[in-house]
């Protein structure tokens, strides 16, 4: 007879035994041992040989759904499949699967390819990862990703208003799809088949708020005048003077500069093209580096945080710098790059030694290599009279720069 719900719950073995078999129907049993658990098992055979398959164990697998397990087995077994072959392969498969989700290639991904990239670039990349994209397909085997599970993950970054998130989430998602077919984990990469552009919602560029030129005298008196911290003073009148990005300048360390030399050398992992890139200093700017040195304390940072030395100061600080002084939405710290292009391409000095100076290098390493260095001399001369021009606007007197097509 068949077994009844109530049987198997109060089915037991006697002490003197180590197990006793209650038998279902269609090969099927319940196995009671005597320390109190309950198996399913079902006796087959397959090319002539008696086998025995686990269905699960009793009560967190019911007898009815024992008996639809026991028939999934038996559909097998008609059609000659030995269901505990079958059992084992499934278990492998999803071993590999979970051995090969996306997070997991995608951490394999982000540890080669961290290497030669700056520790706050790298931490970031795998942190965005971490908030955006593994809750959204990281459990995912690698090789069941497709394109519309990107565009999902994407557009519900999208949906929070993140779009530059999203668009940079859909970029490293490649990258680790492009690493998993090299390394042969899988055959495609399914995200060469979605575009940011073709996903997400267009952006309008924004460019960085700036002054005209004619505005320039009263910004540098007011950077004079500037009553609030001196870092922050001293950190806008050497971005003035350098017009490097405002990354840059607040994470610049004692150990870049070379004040004999007057240079400052800002190594590759801090450049956004990563490639090395040499600051002539004026006497104006060693003069600012070297009232820096009076407060440094040593410290590492040259531009320290102002709660916690350990970390630069905050890359909103020169922006909140120039709102108190009255340029809010008018200037940035990246418009002192835009003034400086400006103003030396209408005095004359040639496109190329104004581009290398702002750094807008190839993206070819080896012309990027080479030309970090290259012109230097020229460039030089352009930074003091840069420097000596600055100077002139503050005081009311302009000193007239003699630029060169060199």
């Amino acid at each position: 007879m068949p077994l009844t719900e109530l049987q198997c719950k109060k089915a037991s073995c006697p002490d003197d035994r180590p197990y006793v078999r209650l038998s279902d129907e269609r090969g099927m049993y319940l196995e009671v041992t005597s320390t109190g658990g309950k198996y399913w098992r079902l006796k087959f055979r397959h090319l002539g040989k008696e086998k025995r398959l686990a269905l699960g164990v009793y009560p967190d697998v019911t007898l009815a759904v024992a008996r639809k397990a026991r028939d999934k087995a038996r559909e097998s077994i008609a059609v000659g499949e030995d269901p505990s072959q079958i059992k084992r392969e499934a278990k492998l498969t999803r071993a590999l699967d979970a051995a090969n989700s996306f997070e997991v290639i995608a951490r394999l991904w982000w540890d080669h390819w961290k290497g030669p990239k700056s520790p706050r670039h790298a931490d970031y990349v795998i942190r965005r990862l971490e908030a955006d994209v593994f809750p959204a397909i990281g459990s995912r085997p690698i090789a069941s990703i497709t394109a519309p599970h990107l565009l999902a993950m994407a557009k519900g970054i999208e949906a929070r208003g993140a779009v530059d998130i999203a668009k940079r989430s859909l970029q490293t998602c490649g990258q680790v799809l492009r690493y998993a077919v090299a390394h042969g984990i899988i055959e495609r990469n399914p995200a060469a088949d979605v575009k940011p552009s073709d996903a997400l919602k267009p952006r309008k560029k924004e460019n960085y708020a700036r002054l005209d030129a004619k505005e320039m005298p009263e910004l540098l008196r007011k950077i004079e005048a500037y009553q609030g911290s001196a870092y922050t003073r001293l950190a806008i009148k050497l971005m003035a003077l350098t017009f490097v990005r405002t990354g840059e300048l607040i994470g610049a360390r004692w150990s870049e500069f070379d004040l004999e030399a007057a240079e400052w050398r800002i190594p590759a992992e801090r450049m956004k093209m990563r490639t090395p890139h040499i600051v002539p200093l004026s006497p104006q700017a060693v003069e600012v580096v070297q009232a820096l040195q009076t407060m440094a304390n040593g410290r590492e940072l040259v531009f320290p945080g102002e709660r916690d030395h350990e970390k630069p100061m905050s890359n909103n600080t020169i922006l909140g710098a120039l709102k108190r002084m009255g340029y809010a939405g008018r200037m940035t710290g990246h418009g002192f790059r835009g003034v400086a292009s400006t103003i030396l391409h209408e005095l004359g000095y040639a496109h190329h030694l104004i581009e290398l100076q702002l750094a807008h290098q190839e993206r070819n390493s080896t012309a990027a290599a080479y030309n970090h260095a290259t012109h230097l001399r020229d460039r030089r001369a352009m930074m003091m009279d840069w420097a000596k021009h600055l100077d002139g606007l503050r005081k009311g007197n302009v000193f007239q720069l003699h630029g060169t097509a060199a």
